[in-house]
């Protein structure tokens, strides 16, 4: 596990539960250039810290898979590391800060044959797969993605810390071109974009407007859509989505205040999204075959917020937004 910061910790502790489970899986230890905070999660989950990657690999050369967590700037740096030292790798999101460093993760993946996942989390959320079978052909989501204030994650803007996760399932779901995007962004309470309202259009003519804020006074993570005859909700939290139905196809489901409408509930089994992440990758690794989500999506969710970010800028510079809060200040 290299990058142990509060997100990174999960990732050990995930490891150690499939461990502990039976899984055939052991966690060889963490690396993190804060030693103190590499020792601490080392010690909890009784392995090794390390500070640096080249340490880790120098002496545990049996290494075949590792998650990095690191700051996304750095992500480039370690991951070729490791590739280069035989080792499969799942990296979170954002892939890159850049598209040329997305576009060399994935040049190295395939000149190593590494496994390489993008750590895209919401893909692996109970919910989300529950829809991927009813899914025809949607053409309006609505999307919410508020969080409260917290101190992590500052570095980038709400685009690449929280919209990330809904644009990679928008684009998993809507299996079309992006046409256009318009956006509007703020930075509330720090230097950067902290809430975010994004229009996108795509070629197959469908629509999908996002929000996501981190300067919430509640969390909220609800994912909208309609398609011919039906309108399906998810709720990321509560790992649970509904599905309405106008006719017959909704003969299964139970009728609603309007009884041309039928209401159900697709099974979902609860597990936690990391935990079924993990697992995902681990299979990849193991049966060398190609990941749930391979660094090409990641590429494509890092290649859509980017341009929403440009076209935040955008709209900022024709509103004279900077020079507005300047004298405000």
């Amino acid at each position: 596990m290299v990058g142990v910061g509060v997100f990174g910790r999960n990732h050990a502790r995930i490891y150690k539960e499939l461990e502990q489970q039976g899984d055939a899986v052991r966690l060889v230890g963490v690396v993190d250039p804060d030693l103190d905070r590499a020792d601490a999660v080392a010690s909890e989950f009784g392995c090794r810290a390390f500070g640096s990657v080249e340490q880790m690999l120098t002496t545990h050369s049996e290494v075949r898979a590792a998650s990095v967590a690191a700051p996304t700037i750095h992500h480039l740096a370690v991951a070729q590391a490791l590739m280069e030292a035989g080792v499969d790798v799942l990296i979170e999101k954002p892939l890159a800060p850049s598209l040329a460093e997305a576009d060399e993760l994935v040049n190295l993946a395939a000149a190593h044959q590494r496994i390489a996942q993008a750590g895209h989390l919401e893909r692996f959320n109970p919910a989300v797969r529950a829809t991927l079978p009813l899914l025809t052909q949607p053409m309006f989501f609505e999307v919410h993605r508020l969080s409260v204030f917290t101190p992590r994650s500052l570095d980038v803007d709400v685009v690449l810390d929280l919209m990330i996760h809904d644009l990679d399932i928008v684009l998993c779901f809507a299996n079309s071109p992006v046409k256009e995007v318009r956006a509007v962004g703020l930075p509330i309470l720090s230097g950067k974009v902290d809430i975010a309202n994004v229009r996108l259009e795509f070629e197959s003519g469908c629509v999908a407007n996002l929000t996501a804020s981190r300067v919430s006074t509640e969390r909220v993570r609800k994912l909208r859509f309609f398609q011919p005859r039906q309108y399906i909700s998810i709720d990321y939290g509560r790992q649970e989505a509904l599905v309405f139905t106008v006719g017959q196809d909704g003969a299964a489901g139970t009728p609603s205040v309007n009884p041309e409408i039928k209401v159900a509930k697709p099974p979902v089994t609860s597990e936690e999204p990391l935990h079924a992440e993990l697992k995902s990758f681990l299979y990849a690794v193991r049966q060398r075959s190609t990941p749930v989500v391979p660094l090409e999506d990641g590429r494509r969710a890092l290649a859509l917020a980017l341009d929403i970010v440009a076209a935040i800028r955008a709209h900022g510079q024709k509103a004279n937004l900077a020079s507005i809060a300047k004298s405000q200040s």
